[in-house]
């Protein structure tokens, strides 16, 4: 996770999902969106709101402040 995050530059969104095995359709069928929605919060976490961050979480079975760039 940390490799895909630190040292291949992936948002935290994206690693998570990635380490997690899990596709985007997976999480976005999980938050009740589309894939297309979901892509553009994964590639633009900085755009996102802490609700939003909280609802990827739940879909991913994680806390929401593992998904919080510092």
């Amino acid at each position: 996770m940390v490799e895909l995050h630190v040292i291949k530059g992936k948002s935290l969104v994206r690693a998570w999902r990635l380490y997690l095995g899990l596709t985007q359709q997976d999480v976005a069928d999980k938050m009740g969106i589309t894939q297309a929605s979901f892509s553009q919060m994964e590639n633009n976490p900085d755009k996102l709101r802490p609700s939003t961050f909280k609802r990827i979480a739940d879909a991913m079975g994680i806390e929401w402040e593992q998904l919080a760039e510092d």
